[in-house]
Order: C-alpha cells, then sequence, then structure tokens
C-alpha cells in the first residue's frame, strides 16, 4: 500500500533533487491493524520472543499484557495502586503468595522455605515464628483482594496467604468461575467465606508450618469446608488439626472428591477411620507425617475404602506399628502403591501391605531397612502385580533373590531393579525377556 502511494502520487523527482532522508520513509505499518487482529498476530509467538514484545512500543505493551494469563507477584503495592489489574486484564491464575510478606531489600540473609523466598532483618532471628513477623496485615491483603476481583473477574486460581473472610467473600462475588484456592496461614475464621465458592474443585489448606507461622485448621474449618464446597474434586490439608468427626463430614458432604492429600497433619487419634465416608476417594497421599494414627481404633470400626487405587507414601515415620497396620487396611483395595523416602519401614511394617491383595504396581525408594526376605514376603502373596520400581534401598540384595521371587520377575510388565549402585541384575537382564511382557520396556 506504502509503495502504491508513492508510485502513484508523489511527483517524478528530478535529477537534481536531493534524496529525502531514510528516517521519514519509517512508518509503523502495524498502526493499519486493529487491536483485535494485532492481538492474534502476538498470540502466536513463541513464548521465548512473546516477552519481548512489550519493548516495541506502548501499544505492544498494552496488547502484550492481555495476553498474560498467569502471574506471580512479588509486590503487594502493584496490586493495591491497580495497575496491576490494568496491565494485566485477563488474568486468570494470580500468586500472591510471595507478595503477602514485608520483605528488607537491604539485608543479606535470605530465609526460604518451600516456594517461597525473601530477605529479613537480624533481628528477626529472635522470633520462633519469623512468619507473623512480616506478614502484610489482613485488612491490606482484604484490600488487594477486592481490586484484584473487580479488575479480574475470570479468575480461575488463587493463592494467597492471611487475610479474612471478608476478603474471600469479595473473591466469591466477582470470580464466580474460580475453581482452585490455596491458602496459606489459614484459620477457622478465615474459611467462613469459603462457602461462598460455589464451584471450587480444588482447596489446599496450610495451617501451620513449624518455626515460620501458627495457625489452626480444626474440625470447625473442615466442616465448614464441606458444608461450602460440595464440588471438591482434591483436597490438599497442610499443618492441619481435626480428628474423626472433620474427616468424616468432608466424606460425607463431598461425594466428588477423588484425592485427599494430608501433609504434616496434626490429627487427633482416629481420624483413619473417617475415610470411609470417602466413598470416591481415588487416591491418598501421606507426605511428611511424623505419625499416622496412633490409636485408630479396633478392627471392627476400620473399613477399606471401596473405590481407593493408589496410596502414596512419602518422607513420614512408618515407625508405629498401629497405625501403619490400620492404614493398609484402610487401604485395602488399593492398585498402586508409591512409598518414597520413609523411615521405620521394615520387614514387619511392610508386612501390613498383605492386607492390600490388589495390588498391580509397587514403587519402593529410599525405603533403606527393608529387605530382600521382607519385599519376598509381599510381593509372593500378590497375584496381580504386574509393575515393579525398587531403588535406593540398600539392603535388598541381588543375591538373596530366591527362585520363587524370581519367577515373579520373569512375568512382570515392568521392571526397574535398582535397589543400589551395586546392583547387577539390571545389566544380566538386558537379553532376556524378563520385565519386557506386553510389549513394556525394561
Amino acid at each position: 500500500m506504502r509503495l502504491h502511494s508513492m508510485s502513484s502520487d508523489s511527483p517524478i523527482s528530478s535529477p537534481n533533487s536531493q534524496p529525502e532522508s531514510p528516517v521519514s520513509d519509517l512508518i509503523d505499518l502495524t498502526l493499519l491493524l486493529s487491536d483485535e487482529l494485532l492481538l492474534r498476530v502476538l498470540s502466536k509467538f513463541p513464548d521465548c520472543e512473546r516477552n519481548l514484545n512489550f519493548l516495541v512500543c506502548k501499544r505492544w505493551l498494552n496488547l502484550q499484557g492481555r495476553l498474560v494469563r498467569s502471574l506471580r507477584v512479588t509486590d503487594f503495592d502493584f496490586l493495591l495502586s491497580g495497575r496491576l489489574v490494568l496491565r494485566f486484564p485477563n488474568l486468570n491464575q494470580v500468586d500472591l503468595v510471595s507478595g503477602c510478606w514485608v520483605s528488607s531489600r537491604n539485608s543479606s540473609i535470605l530465609m526460604s522455605h518451600g516456594v517461597l523466598s525473601m530477605h529479613i532483618d537480624p533481628w528477626l532471628l529472635l522470633y520462633s515464628n519469623v512468619g507473623e513477623k512480616i506478614v502484610l496485615e489482613s485488612v491490606l491483603i482484604d484490600r488487594g483482594l477486592k481490586v484484584l476481583a473487580n479488575g479480574c473477574p475470570n479468575l480461575r486460581k488463587l493463592s494467597l496467604v492471611g487475610g479474612s473472610e471478608f476478603g474471600l467473600l469479595n473473591v466469591a462475588k466477582e470470580c464466580e468461575l474460580l475453581q482452585e484456592l490455596e491458602l496459606h496461614k489459614c484459620s477457622d475464621c478465615m474459611l467462613q467465606g469459603i462457602a461462598a465458592f460455589e464451584n471450587l474443585q480444588i482447596l489446599k489448606l496450610v495451617g501451620n508450618v513449624d518455626g515460620f507461622f501458627s495457625s489452626a485448621v480444626t474440625d470447625i474449618g473442615l466442616t465448614i469446608v464441606a458444608r461450602g464446597c460440595r464440588r471438591l474434586v482434591k483436597l490438599e490439608l497442610s499443618g492441619c488439626e481435626g480428628s474423626f468427626d472433620g474427616i468424616k463430614a468432608i466424606g460425607q458432604c463431598c461425594p466428588m472428591l477423588e484425592e485427599l492429600t494430608l501433609c504434616d497433619h496434626r490429627m487427633d487419634d482416629g481420624w483413619l477411620a473417617g475415610l470411609q465416608y470417602c466413598e470416591n476417594l481415588k487416591t491418598l497421599k501421606i507426605i511428611s507425617c511424623k505419625r499416622i494414627d496412633a490409636n485408630p481404633g479396633p478392627d471392627e470400626y476400620l473399613s477399606s475404602c471401596p473405590a481407593l487405587e493408589r496410596l502414596h507414601l512419602q518422607n513420614s515415620q512408618l515407625r508405629d506399628t498401629v497405625g501403619v497396620r490400620a492404614l493398609f487396611m484402610t487401604c485395602g483395595a488399593a492398585r498402586e502403591i508409591f512409598i518414597r523416602d520413609c523411615w521405620g519401614l521394615d520387614d514387619d511394617m511392610f508386612g501390613f501391605a498383605n492386607n492390600c491383595w490388589r495390588v498391580k504396581m509397587l514403587l519402593l525408594e529410599g525405603c533403606s531397612v527393608l529387605t530382600t526376605e521382607g519385599l519376598e514376603s509381599v510381593v509372593l502373596q500378590w497375584k496381580e502385580l504386574q509393575s515393579l520400581e525398587v531403588e535406593s534401598c540398600k539392603n535388598i540384595k541381588d543375591s538373596c533373590i530366591s527362585p520363587a521371587l524370581s519367577e515373579v520377575f520373569s512375568v512382570l510388565k515392568n521392571l526397574k531393579w535398582r535397589p543400589d549402585t551395586k546392583s547387577l541384575l539390571s545389566s544380566s537382564l538386558v537379553e532376556t525377556c524378563m520385565g519386557k511382557k506386553g510389549g513394556r520396556f525394561f
């Protein structure tokens, strides 16, 4: 268009005329495109190039902000000023966890916990719960949540620290499509505003973190969650208290719950019996727990979860005989068992896994106390076992493998055997058909 205009409208230059400056010929052809069309073009760029488009001009800066869907906020003032929602109006995932703290930029002391990292002043090291001193006030967090909810009504996922039930109510009122919520430093009082989230499906509650902050989520809070969030599919309780009543309320009021994760739980004795009310629970994860259940009660009160398929045990203490036995009884219908870096899992403790007679897949990693005899005593009882993976279990030796266990290995569809770096079984079976049944790889 530009060349055609120059050839038809501009007069023919004489030989003696001076050439025009090249700067005058520079024309932004993207001005001919509408915002909607230019947005479609920019959305086709690879991520590595798309992030640099905002450097071109102010218009591209504004358009690039419309393409951003997920954002991690580290400066809460950026949200309070309203600049965040003006710059990124189409956000559907916002993480406010890193921005809800007062960080000292002049300090050389860096404190990290999980995904959180911040600079703190030296005098804060004198306190046991540092997070209590540096978290923003609930009033400021609620004000920021109101700004975010009004500016980003299509929000689907939100993570935050602190606040109150009033801030959650503002989010629930404006963001009706919110499906995933992550609350740190959560308490029973704060959960009073969670009942307004009608479409919530994934919920993570962090109550108590040792040495960082302390907050209580008890049976009261779990009951509020159960009665208000009836469409829950995944629930994670980290550092939360509770008992049989709270777990029972979750199971009875949330019939769609499929995955339950307990991390560093502070549950009272007897909570395992409440799992039988989670009729559609498919996955149970126990992570970083110091105990399972010290007093689960009589066996007649322990019923197996009928729909349970997967049991994950990771970084947990498995030294309590009564609790471990009750856990495997409750998970008797499990088809897949994953045990990683759990302390105290000896032959006697692992023997309780015989209660899970339908197991098709077993993964053992970092179980240094378990021996070959203990593994064999259980594996030989599982007639439906198809996959076995053993890694970094130093007391499981190749020399102790019996003919019966070798026969089990020969019919597995998937076998990964590396109990230690000295294990030679993997290399010696390369030319055989063991571990390759069904076209699977060894």
